[in-house]
């Protein structure tokens, strides 16, 4: 979302005739995207305030904006806090950005007569469908910074799709924090399900991606259209975050352990080729080391393709820090993380080295250390070496080496778009 919010802002600063600059040191305007999901997050955002107020100490004419979730609903704290900062705006709220630049740093006639060419796409876009989150899960400030399910219009999200295949983008990635209560606020309602199918009607369009996906609003017809469309990748996050019922209820996810083992059958009948990553917490307030175990002994019951394991660290704001006590000694969180990435690591081993001797396609997104890389429809990274350019191909690789984290292979053909 941030990367998605960041690319937007920078083509608005292009189109008004503004040019990237490596340092802060050289700008003459500074917009810091933040992200506060964690403390550590924040701290590091308010250390990065610190630094380019010395710089503008220096330059006064400098403008520094903020955005994303360091900013909240009141800004006067903020204001009286870091008086430096000239503007404030609250994450996706684009337009603010766009009217405060050319009300109070350029001559608004300025802004409507002058236009960039049009940037190139990435091979791979992000499409902001959704912002905000309903769930107040007792660990996430996401709520309290980024406000209630704010749905995008499915005409502003078709053109902003055509837009970007027009400068080059071969897959829409669709973003939101619970993409899965897509269109519910909109009139009349709409569903995730519905804005697919429609996307997958414009042309120069082969992939679509979607995350993040509430357990509790997998629907069947989202399933249905994943099974139904070819261009809708199989891949899905479905964020477990606890494998134990008391840690579940305790970080109000709305959903039992035996809930989530339903569901992910249900996707596996629907889609029997779905790659599933998910999310874990491990020493969240209270938690047992029984607790954790029934955490673990579901990583290994439901093979995962990818596990994004984190420690509970207290975000001060949030329900969990508020009413529980952070009683699990870091020592213990460490263990158990580790414990996880051993486990995982090892059903991706498995998994991937399965995957020797088959072919996959692969749509190109670029090039590192000499080698393509790209991403199969199940997410998976896949490397390999060729003279031509593929940059925005899909390449059907036959792979030939397999780790946890990454496949390698050798080209077998070449579809071009």
């Amino acid at each position: 979302m941030n990367r998605a919010e960041s690319g937007a802002l920078g083509g608005d600063l292009q189109s008004l005739g503004f040019e990237t600059v490596r340092t802060a040191r050289e700008a003459d305007i500074v917009v810091l995207n933040t992200c506060v999901v964690r403390q550590s997050a924040e701290d590091k955002v308010r250390g990065m305030l610190g630094f380019v107020s010395g710089i503008k100490s220096a330059r006064p004419h400098m403008r520094i904006a903020v955005t994303g979730c360091f900013v909240g609903q009141d800004v006067k704290e903020l204001n009286r806090d870091f008086p430096f900062v000239d503007h404030f705006f609250g994450p996706g709220r684009l337009q603010d950005f766009h009217d405060w630049l050319c009300s109070f740093v350029l001559e608004r006639d300025y802004c409507l007569s002058v236009r960039a060419p049009q940037q190139a796409s990435p091979v791979s876009a992000y499409v902001p469908i959704i912002q905000g989150c309903n769930n107040f899960c007792s660990y996430c400030i996401v709520p309290y910074r980024r406000g209630r399910e704010i749905s995008r219009s499915a005409r502003e999200i078709l053109a902003e799709a055509e837009g970007l295949i027009e400068s080059g983008a071969r897959e829409i990635v669709l973003l939101g924090q619970n993409v899965n209560t897509y269109g519910h606020d909109l009139s009349p309602a709409s569903d995730l399900s519905e804005l697919l199918y429609r996307l997958s009607d414009l042309s120069g369009l082969h992939r679509i991606r979607f995350l993040t996906n509430h357990p509790k609003d997998m629907s069947p017809s989202l399933l249905q259209a994943i099974a139904g469309l070819p261009i809708v990748c199989r891949h899905v996050c479905l964020p477990l975050q606890a494998g134990d019922d008391e840690v579940l209820k305790k970080m109000n996810r709305g959903y039992t352990r035996d809930d989530y083992f339903a569901l992910v059958a249900r996707v596996r009948q629907a889609v029997p080729d779905m790659a599933i990553s998910t999310d874990l917490i491990v020493g969240f307030p209270g938690e047992t080391e029984q607790q954790f175990n029934n955490s673990y002994e579901a990583i290994r019951m439901l093979r995962f393709d990818t596990v994004h394991a984190a420690a509970y660290s207290p975000r001060p704001g949030t329900a969990a820090c508020a009413k529980f006590v952070d009683d699990v000694p870091p020592e213990v969180k460490l263990r158990r993380l580790h414990a996880i990435e051993e486990l995982q690591a090892g059903i991706q081993s498995e998994i991937n080295s399965g995957l020797i001797g088959t072919t996959a396609g692969v749509l190109v997104e670029g090039k590192k250390a000499g080698k393509w890389y790209g991403r199969t429809v199940s997410d998976r990274l896949v490397f390999f070496k060729d003279g031509r350019d593929l940059k925005g191909q899909l390449v059907e690789v036959e792979i030939q080496t397999a780790s946890p984290w990454a496949l390698q292979g050798t080209p077998a053909s070449v579809r071009s778009f």
